[in-house]
């Protein structure tokens, strides 16, 4: 499933093909490799030069002396084929090929390239990173091949970063430098002719510099791949933190299903990423804090946050944005209160978020955060406060240490904006022994992900086995749903407007009336469905209305007849699963009926879900306060709500082989029992 990169990070030596005093980026990465004392030997290949930067330049890479394990190739695109031919029969090991227009744009010789580039790696053992990248900084092996000279000063650490971003990745390591942040890795992944961003994952995975890897996705290409690997590194106990593009991008299921319309690309991406642990971040800024509260080396054993900090009007900030981040502030414990009470100024009372009032120096703010430390109800300290920007401007910096000494609970320090640190500030962080983020939401954010992790760590995710046989039909589809468990309202497929007032009367007022075509998928919208019908001259009258208006807004549909049902009604939910094409089988629970897609009330998982996915998944709904009785009114069959949903994930896991996407809207929650009102499938081809 995985290749190795291990010889373009970690190689025994190296041959810089393209070597030129003219090369703005061969002449950085030289230097980084001279200065920054790369052990392994180097090679310099050019065929018009025979010395640069003083040292001797080699014709090609046949002609040098010995083997290299890895060749960088810093050459203009059409020559890149005849460098990596040399490159594999010289048997060198590797090859990072710089250069852009091998195989993407839409340049017919950049398209020629790039198929020559695949027809090579067929025939060739040789590992490629790139093209189009901008290498790799390997900051224990002293391997800097990332054009930038300023980066390499920074001492190694523990931080490993993939970005298939090539110019963000060094403003993303620079500003994590300048902040405290070391790294073991900067890899840039280029266009993944070979190497990917699963290959590259799985290998820090296995580092035992890396102990927490940050993504900067744009797209995965092996998905079965990259989910092995988050596997791995949540089973390892790896933090993996990402920011994704593409989250406006529109569904390419938009037209299928409310299902697919809402769990399109990047929602799946979330749905994957909650499977997998995956710490999913805002943005730069933000993936940058969370690494840095990760960075602390301290997990949380649950989610509740204990704020300290000297202004009300932090804390007053501090409840809107706790609120809007999902985040748990409670109530500090009665023996914390009374224990905080030395430390209060007059007339301010103590809670959680605290407002100590004006800031009394380290050994009291040390104090009061042992107080909190040593709360039950708390299982993650924030103190608001800001590193010093010169040396020597902190006394009593050895009361944080006894402090973080004293509990084993995660601490940050936190500013309530972004500010310029400078390296006495680093220093400072570094010598009280944990973490200062910046940004109040930033924060609450990065603790949040840490509490995210903490909860799935250690598990790895089975892999989900081969779709069964199903011999599922539509003939046979409301007897199959029945048997698991789902629930369906009395109701009668007919042809004619007397036969569905017939039928009305053997189902018993009032009804439901609906057009049956399988050219109309959403009936509402069409203006297909008639509720609340009382007599058999209703229903005869909303049979001729249902065709005007069917052909009104489909004309070419079949219409096959009308659709008779009991009325039912309760709370709505919307129950679906279908299968994404990166990610696999997806479940979508939510607040239903004709708004779903305006409201957006959903939540989502890739499919297994356990029992507990399903509760968590409900809890943090909004339609979790109507399933409760919201406004006075009667509460609605939560426990039918979950097993109808556990029920469908598993129909789907067994039939998916015949069915696309599966949807109910609306689910009718009543105050005993679900009913499936409106039930959809897409058939895979060949099979409706």
């Amino acid at each position: 499933m995985f290749r190795s990169p291990a010889s373009v990070l970690a190689p025994s030596s190296i041959a810089l093909v393209g070597a030129s005093e003219r090369g703005q980026w061969q002449g950085m990465i030289f230097r980084n490799l001279r200065d920054y004392q790369y052990p392994g030997r180097v090679f310099l290949v050019n065929p018009r030069q025979r010395e640069v930067w003083g040292e001797r330049c080699f014709p090609s890479l046949r002609e040098l002396p010995e083997r290299v394990d890895h060749a960088m190739v810093i050459v203009p695109a059409p020559a890149v084929a005849g460098v990596l031919e040399d490159a594999d029969a010289a048997g060198v090991t590797s090859a990072t090929v710089y250069a852009a227009a091998m195989g993407d744009g839409h340049d017919p010789q950049s398209k020629k390239r790039g198929a020559w580039l695949k027809d090579f790696l067929k025939r060739s053992k040789i590992r490629i990173a790139g093209p189009n990248c901008m290498g790799a900084h390997s900051y224990h092996e002293r391997m800097f091949a990332y054009p930038n000279t300023e980066l390499g000063r920074f001492p190694a650490g523990p931080v490993g970063a993939i970005f298939q971003s090539g110019g963000t990745l060094q403003f993303w390591l620079r500003t994590g430098a300048d902040r405290g942040l070391r790294f073991s890795y900067g890899i840039t992944s280029g266009n993944e002719a070979d190497l990917d961003l699963a290959d590259y994952l799985n290998f820090l995975v296995d580092d035992p510099d890396t102990h927490q890897i940050a993504l900067f996705i744009e797209g995965i290409r092996r998905p079965d791949a990259f989910m092995h690997a988050a596997g791995r590194a949540l089973a390892a106990g790896k933090p993996v933190t990402a920011i994704k593009t593409g989250a406006t991008a529109k569904s390419r299921s938009a037209a299928q299903s409310h299902t697919g319309a809402i769990g399109g690309d990047y929602a799946a991406y979330l749905a994957m990423c909650e499977r997998y642990g995956i710490v999913n971040c805002r943005s730069l800024d933000d993936m940058l804090e969370t690494c840095l509260a990760f960075d602390g080396h301290r997990l949380p054993k649950g989610p509740r946050i204990g704020f300290v900090t000297t202004s009300g009007g932090t804390v007053d900030l501090l409840y809107d944005y706790a609120e809007a981040e999902g985040a748990t502030m409670p109530d500090y414990a009665p023996h914390t209160l009374k224990d905080l009470m030395p430390f209060m100024q007059e007339g301010i009372e103590p809670k959680n978020p605290l407002d100590l009032g004006i800031p009394m120096g380290l050994k009291h703010a040390a104090s009061v955060c042992e107080v909190v430390a040593k709360d039950p109800n708390i299982d993650m300290i924030a103190w608001a406060a800001m590193l010093p920007s010169k040396a020597g401007a902190w006394e009593g910096v050895d009361a944080l240490q006894a402090m973080v000494r004293g509990t084993d609970k995660p601490i940050v320090g936190f500013g309530r904006m972004s500010y310029q640190m400078t390296p006495e500030a680093v220093d400072a962080q570094k010598a009280a022994g944990f973490p200062f983020l910046q940004g109040l939401e930033p924060t609450l954010r990065a603790m949040n992900g840490l509490w995210f992790h903490a909860a799935r760590r250690g598990r790895q995710p089975a892999a989900l086995p081969p779709a069964p046989a199903s011999d599922l039909t539509p003939a046979t589809l409301d007897a199959t749903l029945a048997r698991y468990g789902i629930a369906l309202p009395k109701s009668r497929e007919v042809a004619t407007p007397a036969e569905a007032a017939t039928a009305a009367e053997a189902i018993g007022f009032p009804v439901v009336l609906k057009v049956r075509s399988p050219e109309i998928l959403h009936k509402t919208e069409a203006g297909g469905v008639v509720l609340d019908l009382r007599s058999r001259e209703a229903v005869l009258t909303a049979a001729d209305a249902l065709m005007v208006a069917a052909r009104a807004s489909h004309p070419g549909a079949r219409i096959e007849g009308f659709l008779v049902q009991e009325m039912i009604s309760g709370v709505e939910a919307i129950v679906g699963a279908r299968n994404d094409a990166l990610y696999g089988p997806i479940l979508l629970v939510g607040a239903g009926g004709i708004l779903v897609e305006l409201a957006r009330d959903v939540a989502l998982r890739l499919l297994p879900v356990t029992a507990q996915d399903v509760t968590v998944m409900i809890d943090g709904l909004r339609l979790n306060k109507l399933i409760a009785g919201f406004r006075g009114r009667l509460a609605a069959d939560r426990q039918a709500l979950e097993a109808t949903i556990q029920a469908l994930a598993q129909f789907y896991l067994d039939h998916r082989a015949r069915i696309e996407d599966i949807e109910i809207n609306p689910l009718m929650i009543r105050p005993s029992g679900a009913v499936a009102v409106d039930v959809r499938v897409i058939w895979r081809t060949g099979d409706a």
